[in-house]
């Protein structure tokens, strides 16, 4: 299988080449002109520059808690409504005391950085060596991915995507025998539950000390919010965690969940069933998927596929819950250093999930092709860009999956070895936004 890391434990240094460097400043430079002239980064509502709304409701959330008052039955700042558990208001009790003014400055800056070692940390996945050569290339390839959609809006709005999916990489990239493997996965899930699915993905490749240690750690977030947050737990797992209505409506454009696209697809409300039913298929497709996949030796790819899973089959996905495709832009950068052809990947990536600006006739901007008007597109395609995308790459992974050699056995591990700590000191939950 060409490109597949074989032995993780087996590093190699990054490839010498004249001609990778030059695409990937190319696109660093692109991303970075595009970001700031597509739209004023100043410009109200809409500008990189003048975001911060999710910044203000974690802070304001963790305000609440500190001064006594109710989380989740009226409003916080900007009269938006706290959605994320308990647990995730005392990881955000820091957020507290950043500066005002310069607060999101200092969380999009600290988003910047930790963007760059994700990518790094993917390159290790791969099989590289993290040189000072990683690390440059790792710094042009995540300002290329700043252009991403999901990634300018998570650092827009101040949100909390990036170290979530930094807690899961890091944790599914421990060696097998840590005892650490399965604590970044439950943490997450313990700030937002939709990491828990990581715990399935455990299961599905047999990892059952890493499942169990998920598992684990979540329930210890679980008591100890409750006991240091008996209210706000009680109102949140009783009644707040059942209420889907606090988020938006399911045929919201920005909901690029299978769900929306089913909703939206169907002209309004479809049964429960009918979404569970489809949900499930593509959870047992993906997983067969990546358990190939990781048997092949293609790590990165398999995780990548199931964190994009999540989020096609979570109820309600904002579209800057797709911070996945940057660990897919890293793969597909990796398989272009061995084949040019998966350069045409990488361009097309990121130019369909690219941060591309309309300005409507009322002077109404958006960002992201999912929104524009259907001047060229039929609309369904548009507005369900981002379940498209996962088709396709769902399609490539498996095609990946079964032209490589035969699998290993089950039983056989693969070498692994434990990674640095990439993550920060914070975490998210999230308003409507």
């Amino acid at each position: 299988m060409h490109g597949a890391t074989r032995n993780p434990s087996a590093r190699r240094p990054f490839p010498r080449g004249g001609p990778t460097t030059a695409a990937l400043a190319f696109l660093a430079l692109a991303a970075a002109v595009l970001l700031f002239s597509l739209v004023d980064p100043r410009e109200p509502m809409i500008g990189i520059l003048a975001g911060g709304a999710d910044l203000d409701v974690y802070r304001d959330g963790a305000r609440h808690v500190m001064e006594g008052l109710p989380l989740y039955t009226e409003p916080v700042i900007h009269g938006l409504l706290y959605t994320y558990t308990p647990f995730s208001t005392l990881m955000f009790i820091p957020f507290g005391f950043l500066p005002g003014g310069i607060d999101k400055y200092i969380w999009m800056g600290a988003n910047v950085l930790l963007l760059v070692a994700i990518v790094a940390l993917c390159w290790r996945m791969l099989g590289y060596l993290v040189t000072r050569r990683v690390i440059a290339v790792s710094a042009l390839l995540a300002v290329a991915c700043a252009f991403l959609e999901p990634v300018r809006t998570t650092l827009f709005y101040g949100q909390i995507n990036l170290v979530l999916m930094a807690l899961v990489l890091w944790d599914v990239s421990r060696g097998e025998n840590s005892k650490l493997k399965g604590v970044g996965v439950g943490i997450a899930a313990g700030i937002k539950l939709t990491p828990a699915y990581f715990v399935l993905y455990y299961l599905v490749l047999r990892r059952w000390r890493a499942a169990a240690v998920a598992a684990a750690t979540f329930v210890v977030t679980f008591v100890g919010s409750w006991v240091v947050l008996p209210k706000d737990s009680w109102q949140y797992w009783t009644e707040t965690f059942f209420d889907s209505t606090r988020i938006a409506d399911d045929s919201h454009p920005a909901n690029q969940s299978l769900r929306g696209a089913i909703t939206r697809l169907a002209g309004g409300p479809v049964p429960t069933w009918v979404w569970l039913l489809c949900a499930a298929a593509v959870v047992a497709v993906s997983m067969w998927v990546v358990v190939r996949l990781h048997r092949g030796g293609e790590r990165l790819l398999a995780v990548t596929v199931a964190g994009l899973t999540a989020a096609v089959v979570s109820p309600f996905t904002w579209s800057h819950h797709w911070v996945w495709f940057v660990p897919l832009m890293v793969y597909l950068v990796h398989r272009a250093l061995t084949n040019a052809w998966w350069w045409a990947s990488v361009i097309a990536l990121f130019g369909i999930a690219g941060s591309w600006a309309y300005r409507f006739p009322d002077d109404t901007v958006v960002v992201g092709l999912y929104l524009f008007p259907p001047n060229w597109i039929a609309w369904d395609i548009v507005v369900n860009l981002y379940v498209l995308i996962y088709a396709a790459v769902l399609i490539g992974a498996a095609v990946v999956a079964f032209r490589g050699s035969a699998p290993t056995p089950p039983d056989r591990t693969l070498a692994e070895t434990p990674t640095p700590d990439i993550t920060t000191n914070s975490p998210d939950p999230e308003p409507v936004s």
